[in-house]
């Protein structure tokens, strides 16, 4: 039975004095791939963001692999083998692609070659010498993603990846997400595109004001389906 590579219990975050999560509690296991679903503002990206330090405020139990993470600095987090790709991707823009790639460090033994992200992105060996501002949404997507495997992280908090990318974009990436999977990384993915999620998620956790409020787990998926709208109103 596979061990937990990321434990939460009674979360709360703050944005200054602003209170946003209130008591988040779940648990994935090693290789597990689950969501963080709900409406824009209900603390998704939030929880992200906290479990890796980046909110002004945190308390509760954040455990990566078994660390306790509540007092840690962020880069200590990263090096857990933590590897967060933001909504706003965050590439060097006057980087170009391989530059990109070669700039993080290497944070945990494993991390994936050029070879490797090349065979897993064809679009970023056809630009890896173009600068980030002359890729597409969905390259700088891409890109973003690839960066964090180079690290040699095995937990990878995904953040909203399809928004606004084109439906053959949004295939390509979830081919990518089911192929990390399937090499057993283990992926937190808040995202608001359900068709996009349903098919690649073990579970599901729905996200309202600051709080877990339903668990459903992928053969639960059609059951729930009501119960599902209603929260997302998908």
């Amino acid at each position: 039975m596979s061990g937990l590579a990321l434990e939460i219990q009674n979360l709360e975050s703050w944005y200054g004095e602003s209170h946003i999560l209130h008591g988040v509690n779940f648990a994935v296991k090693e290789g597990e791939l689950v969501t963080l679903l709900g409406r824009n503002g209900a603390g998704r990206s939030t929880i992200l963001k906290t479990i890796l330090g980046l909110t002004s405020k945190r308390a509760g139990s954040i455990k990566v692999l078994g660390n306790e993470t509540i007092h840690l600095p962020s880069y200590q987090i990263a090096r857990l083998g933590v590897g967060y790709c933001p909504e706003e991707r965050g590439i060097f823009a006057s980087l170009s692609t391989e530059e990109n790639l070669l700039l993080l460090p290497e944070i945990a033994p494993g991390g994936m070659g050029l070879d490797d992200i090349y065979a897993m992105f064809p679009n970023l060996y056809e630009r890896r010498h173009s600068p980030g501002t002359r890729l597409s949404g969905g390259e700088q997507q891409m890109l973003a993603m690839a960066r964090i495997l180079r690290t040699g992280a095995k937990l990878l908090l995904l953040d909203e990846i399809t928004e606004g990318l084109a439906p053959v974009i949004v295939q390509k990436l979830g081919e990518v997400v089911a192929g990390l999977r399937d090499r057993g990384f283990t992926i937190v993915l808040v995202e608001q595109n359900f068709r996009f999620a349903a098919p690649l998620a073990d579970r599901h956790y729905v996200v309202e004001h600051g709080r877990v409020v339903e668990v459903v787990n992928r053969s639960e998926l059609a059951d729930k389906a009501t119960l599902l709208n209603e929260y997302l109103g998908v």
